[in-house]
């Protein structure tokens, strides 16, 4: 005789803020506890706010790979709140950027979805990769957040990239002194969303084995 084990509900938790980004959110190249996503689960927590804070950003992340492993992530964590912070790395290899703003507007819609709210941060591509495709660039961000009428940052890196004693020595990744300033910048955009968000709950239920 076979047993089959009902799964019953997790009990319901906080809710999460879920932060999908490349190495600019996965603290490359510095201790993760120092990083401005680990200091905004603490910022969080001082302000009064529920929320936990999962960080699913992957150095060397595409829009592409955020989308395809979106779907499992709100599986797993219901999250209230999402952050986009991708793109970059699309930027950096040329990437089509009707492609980037495809991949963002499903993630936005995904997430949507699952329930949870948006918040789209953006960057700033060298200026060696030509003024055209930096502009195209940066119009797609801004165009996908305005169609989408979700929150945007367009340059979450804004008092850091232009100082190089805030960068790392490939002058592509904020030093660890820049963190505080990376939170400070995404502050006000995301504060409005956990204030909204802040009586929800997330339950994740397992599957049978």
């Amino acid at each position: 005789m076979v047993l089959c084990l009902l799964a019953t509900p997790a009990a319901a938790g906080p809710p999460v803020l879920l932060v999908l980004g490349d190495s600019l959110s996965a603290a490359y190249g510095i201790a993760v506890d120092r990083g401005w996503v680990a200091l905004m689960q603490r910022r969080v927590a001082e302000q009064g706010f529920p929320h936990h804070v999962v960080n699913a950003s992957v150095s060397g992340e595409t829009s592409g790979g955020g989308l395809s492993r979106l779907p499992r992530l709100l599986e797993d964590h219901r999250p209230a709140v999402v952050v986009l912070a991708l793109g970059a790395n699309d930027g950096l290899r040329a990437i089509s950027p009707k492609v980037l703003g495809d991949n963002l507007r499903a993630m936005i819609d995904a997430s949507r979805a699952a329930g949870a709210k948006v918040l789209l941060l953006g960057v700033r591509l060298p200026p060696n990769y030509g003024a055209a495709f930096n502009a195209r660039f940066e119009k797609v961000l801004a165009d996908v957040a305005d169609e989408k009428a979700v929150p945007f940052d367009p340059f979450f890196l804004r008092g850091v990239a232009e100082d190089r004693a805030l960068m790392q020595p490939d002058g592509l990744h904020p030093a660890v002194e820049a963190q505080p300033t990376l939170l400070d910048n995404v502050w006000p955009a995301l504060a409005p969303l956990l204030e909204a968000t802040r009586s929800a709950v997330s339950a994740s239920v397992p599957t049978s084995g």
